[in-house]
């Protein structure tokens, strides 16, 4: 871990102020700032209609599964169970497209953090 740190160093002594600022902003975030991340950018749009489907199914699997503890035929259990089944499955599904967005920005970040470091390497091999 030191020497992450010390290597984080060195890189901020090479960079301009400006280029140093922007290599902040790039750093390590938490759960809560990667999911603010995605209602920002060209896709924000997107996330907020996959969360509010999110919401819609999960209202619709609840809905499905209270209907089918009322039920009391067998024909209605395997309806009410298969819908239950079905908005489930697409609440995880939406859940996961946007862990993986996520990861997709994780990764972002760090190749621009990778680019800054070549950047800055060249510089001071050039010089």
């Amino acid at each position: 871990m030191r020497d992450i740190e010390e290597i984080d160093k060195l890189i901020k002594e090479t960079l301009t102020e400006e280029e140093a600022k922007f290599y902040e902003e790039l750093d390590e975030q938490n759960v809560f700032q990667m999911i603010q991340g995605l209602f920002r950018g060209k896709n924000k749009w997107i996330m907020i209609l996959m969360n509010i489907m999110t919401v819609v199914m999960f209202v619709f699997f609840v809905y499905c599964l209270v209907q089918f503890f009322q039920a009391e035929e067998i024909k209605e259990l395997i309806k009410w169970a298969g819908g239950s089944i079905i908005f489930l499955l697409g609440v995880s599904m939406l859940k996961i497209f946007a862990w993986l967005q996520m990861d997709k920005n994780a990764v972002l970040r760090e190749i621009k953090r990778l680019e800054i470091q070549i950047s800055s390497i060249s510089a001071k091999i050039s010089d």
